[in-house]
């Protein structure tokens, strides 16, 4: 099927010519078959697996609304692996790897492994690319394998075996880490990587060449779907029995010890839930998620930079059975920049969907002594986003700020201060309401961006 004019490509989507993701003039998601992609899928809609999976929402909702064009549900932010903690990412390959088993079942194979391929209703993971489900050749091996290990085995062997968050690795290459990376990075005798590893790389080493005549040789000795079926539950258990390895965090049970009361927190707490009806919200620096939760919007985006912190908040979402909140690991000072063929397949943050309100609580100290980032770097960003605005401002006497200041040249920061941050939120906002919480230390400002 060729686009028309009406239709905007999905650039991610240019990849898989059978099933091109595109969008209607409205923003509705649609996606385009080929005369063999819709072949693929009169096959798939019919099968019990994919019933099944679309009724408990482990596959994103899909109608076929005209011949060969399929319309999907919008789901509220789409975010990327490397934005994923440890727990989502292996969550994520359990997903597929689940999907692919039942598919194997019936008669139909996965086209690649990619994460990429699973988005999130909150902390409720979901598979998204119905195009790539075909059904399976006769004789040929799980062509998404190599994907897999590169994409989802390799990080999370890297953080499970080494204590490395793969965070750094998946956003420098798209392709994730090469199986020859993998070999000089993991301990050989950890379980699963003299197969999936050593071996893999091994063979790609003595078959560099030769994929045509392996697929042949394979298919002529009689490779059989129960050699697929046997590897995918390998590899299900062996990602099962993965657990993070974790150094010191700074910021896990940050609540414990928070330097503000009870009282404070409980301030907060309504001034955030009195901001006003939002139903797509950014919760900056969200920590354990306590105000994305008390924000009470449809969408909250709960972003931390910290791997460890965001990685228990969805733990305990999961635990909650939330579609609500969304964490995302996310450097605010680092943020991953637009990457991919003409850096439009992976869009940087603010790329991806505006807020309605933008929580800033406990932020703008750490940014602004941590991080050096002036007060009037941080409103522009902000005021970029185009949302309405609940910040925190911490004075110097707050006993977080003295100790950021200790760590830091006392000429660095001598400009930090109340009177010096309001005069740079008010270039861009206009502040609506403030309040100061008991310490005497913080004060709270709701405000609207500037016209």
């Amino acid at each position: 099927m060729t686009t028309t004019p009406s239709r905007t490509p999905e650039p991610a989507s240019f990849r898989d010519p059978e099933a091109r993701v595109v969008y209607s003039p409205d923003g509705e998601v649609l996606r385009e078959l080929s005369s063999r992609g819709r072949e693929d899928w009169e096959a798939l809609e019919n099968a019990r697996f994919f019933r099944r999976a679309l009724e408990d929402g482990r596959i994103v909702a899909t109608e076929e609304i005209e011949p060969g064009l399929l319309r999907h549900e919008r789901l509220p932010f789409v975010s990327y692996p490397y934005e994923w903690p440890f727990e989502m990412l292996r969550d994520a390959a359990l997903l597929q790897l689940g999907l692919l088993d039942e598919a194997l079942a019936e008669g139909f194979v996965l086209k690649d492994g990619s994460p990429y391929n699973v988005q999130w209703r909150g902390s409720e993971p979901v598979f998204v690319d119905v195009g790539s489900f075909e059904r399976l050749r006769e004789g040929e091996p799980w062509a998404g394998y190599r994907q897999f290990c590169t994409l989802f085995l390799y990080p999370l062997m890297l953080q499970a075996y080494r204590g490395i968050p793969p965070q750094a690795w998946l956003r420098g290459s798209l392709e994730g880490i090469e199986p020859s990376e993998a070999r000089a990075l993991l301990p050989r005798f950890r379980r699963g990587v003299l197969t999936h590893v050593v071996l893999h790389d091994r063979l790609e080493a003595k078959h560099a060449d030769r994929e045509r005549d392996v697929r042949s040789e394979l298919k002529a000795a009689g490779f059989k779907k129960e050699l697929i079926q046997a590897n995918v539950r390998r590899l299900r258990k062996l990602v099962e029995r993965l657990s993070p390895k974790r150094g010191r965090s700074e910021w896990a049970g940050y609540r414990d010890a928070a330097p503000y009361s009870d009282e404070d927190a409980a301030r907060k707490e309504r001034f955030v839930a009195g901001s006003g009806p939002a139903e797509f919200v950014w919760d900056l620096g969200a920590n354990d998620g306590r105000f994305s939760r008390a924000v009470g919007a449809e969408h909250v985006l709960a972003v931390d930079g910290d791997e460890r912190v965001a990685g228990e908040l969805y733990t305990a979402l999961r635990a909650e059975s939330s579609k609500t909140i969304l964490p995302l690991v996310v450097d605010l000072a680092d943020p991953s920049p637009d990457r991919g063929w003409r850096g439009l397949e992976r869009r940087r943050l603010e790329e991806r969907g505006r807020p309605d309100l933008v929580l800033a609580l406990a932020l703008v100290h750490h940014l602004a002594i941590g991080r050096n980032l002036p007060f009037a770097e941080l409103v522009t960003w902000l005021r970029g986003l185009g949302s309405r605005l609940v910040i925190e401002f911490a004075d110097r006497d707050d006993p977080m700020v003295t100790r950021l200041l200790a760590a830091k040249r006392s000429e660095t920061h001598e400009s930090y201060g109340r009177e010096a941050f309001e005069l740079a939120l008010a270039a861009g906002f206009e502040v609506e309401r403030r309040e100061e919480l008991g310490s005497g230390t913080r004060t709270l400002y709701l405000a609207k961006p500037r016209s």
